[in-house]
């Protein structure tokens, strides 16, 4: 499916399926996380190709951050989908018994999910996961800077799934374009900020809900109560995994001047033993996207110091795992979101002028504290907002499904994963039952006689 112009009529027959009740079963649910659990198992090598020649990402890696957590994310929704669909009982005020109260979740309808390039599997099937355990029909959208993972997708995903009821649209901005002039229940878009408000925008003309996962920078802090040579391997390994092309990535550290000289000993070692001496010589470092986004990555280390790193190769797109040192608070680097291999440290005189700076960003989507120090953790707590927070790792918060995963302001909106990804794409129903005798609402009903008056002011005191 590539033409923009048959987008209206495949959106059509996918709100058909919809309509005629198929996919509000559990039955129908759980087939569909089933054949996307089998899709993902039989066509893993498939997938492994694919992610090789888009991102140049080794066979291990893409288990690890890509199949795996989508493995992960539904055997765990096949487990405990029938648990998390059960009516929820809510308390009766007495003023109304007798009576019962429950919430309900009901599918929202049709959804469309459109998907980055960063992380192409993860990022189009996790959502999917939420989506089809609530019940919805879907039309995804893979990204068009990974082809040959859009192409797998679009291959095969529908002898996998209900290809009434899941529908893959490639292409690029027409398709996209097209996608959004068409009516959705749900929106759910993973990108950057400048796209979700074209998103938001295109949603608002229909009153339709978004779900936006955006990126920012991901602050570090180190201090010197921990272990700096373990820090710095924990940091390394989330900054530099996918070519450092991930949106929960480090993407600057905030650290004392005596600790930041310590770090760049342990992050040169650290950078060692996951890549070799050479990262270019590893099939274990990946590549940047594509032309552009390199000459973006490359211009922003003009004028920086590098202490690690700092070469590259334009044919290749490779760029060197890069630590920049001396960097300026109001440097190019440190104004917008980096999405690559460089890791500038940025020194503070101690926690107070750490926390100074974060608060004076935009809310990141995840920040990251490598303290011992009690009081410095739960600073971070109270005194920060973040979508997440990690002591002592980095990057690993997503793959817990019990954890939401969002952003929080300009990192976004909304969460999923696990039981938040079936209450996102559901409606929660509120459901009163009451019988109609004996009627205790005539206690309450008009004409307001003195005495009835005197009852209600009575009843609603005590209640209060």
């Amino acid at each position: 499916m590539d033409s923009s112009t048959a987008i209206p009529d495949l959106v059509a027959a996918v709100r058909g399926r919809f309509d005629s009740g198929r996919t509000r079963s559990l039955r129908w649910r759980l087939e569909q996380l089933t054949g996307l659990r089998d899709f993902l198992i039989e066509r893993g090598p498939e997938l492994e190709k694919a992610l090789r020649s888009d991102l140049a990402k080794d066979p291990s890696e893409s288990q690890l951050t890509e199949i795996g957590v989508v493995l992960s994310e539904v055997t765990h929704t096949i487990a405990q989908l029938r648990a998390w669909l059960r009516p929820r009982r809510v308390g009766v005020p007495l003023a109304l018994a007798p009576a019962s109260a429950s919430v309900m979740l009901e599918p929202l309808g049709v959804v469309l999910i459109i998907a980055p390039w960063n992380y192409p599997v993860q990022l189009l099937l996790a959502p999917l996961v939420g989506a089809l355990a609530a019940g919805n029909a879907v039309v995804l959208k893979p990204s068009e800077l990974a082809p040959a993972t859009s192409a797998v997708m679009a291959r095969f995903l529908p002898r996998y799934l209900d290809d009434r009821a899941v529908a893959v649209v490639e292409g690029a901005v027409d398709e996209t374009t097209e996608l959004l002039a068409q009516r959705f229940d749900h929106i759910f878009y993973t990108g950057n900020s400048r796209v979700a408000r074209i998103v938001a925008q295109a949603a608002a003309k229909n009153l339709t809900p978004v779900t936006l996962e955006l990126g920012g920078k991901s602050p570090v802090y180190v201090d010197g109560t921990v272990d700096i040579q373990a820090a710095a391997r924990r940091i390394a390994w989330g900054k530099f995994l996918n070519a450092g092309q991930t949106c929960v990535a480090p993407d600057y550290i905030l650290a004392t001047p005596d600790v930041a000289g310590r770090l760049v000993d342990a992050l040169r070692v650290a950078i060692a033993s996951l890549y070799g001496g050479d990262a270019h010589e590893t099939a274990d470092y990946g590549r940047i996207v594509n032309d552009a986004q390199f000459a973006r990555l490359t211009g922003l280390l003009r004028d920086q110091q590098a202490a690690i790193g700092g070469r590259s190769e334009a044919a290749e797109r490779y760029i060197e795992p890069t630590v920049l040192v001396d960097v300026d608070r109001h440097d190019d680097v440190m104004t917008q979101e980096i999405f690559g291999p460089i890791l500038p440290i940025v020194t503070v005189t101690g926690l107070d002028d750490a926390l100074a700076v974060i608060r004076a960003g935009d809310k990141p989507l995840a920040l990251y504290v490598f303290s011992d120090d009690k009081g410095a953790r739960r600073r971070f707590l109270t005194e920060t907002s973040s979508g997440a927070i990690g002591f002592g790792v980095t990057v690993a918060h997503l793959s817990v499904p019990g954890l939401p995963f969002g952003g929080v302001g300009e990192s976004g909106t909304g969460s999923y994963h696990g039981r938040r990804s079936v209450e996102t794409f559901s409606h929660e129903k509120a459901v009163l039952s009451k019988p109609l005798a004996p009627d205790t609402l005539g206690l309450v009903y008009p004409p307001y006689t003195p005495k009835r008056s005197s009852f209600i002011r009575g009843l609603l005191r005590r209640l209060s």
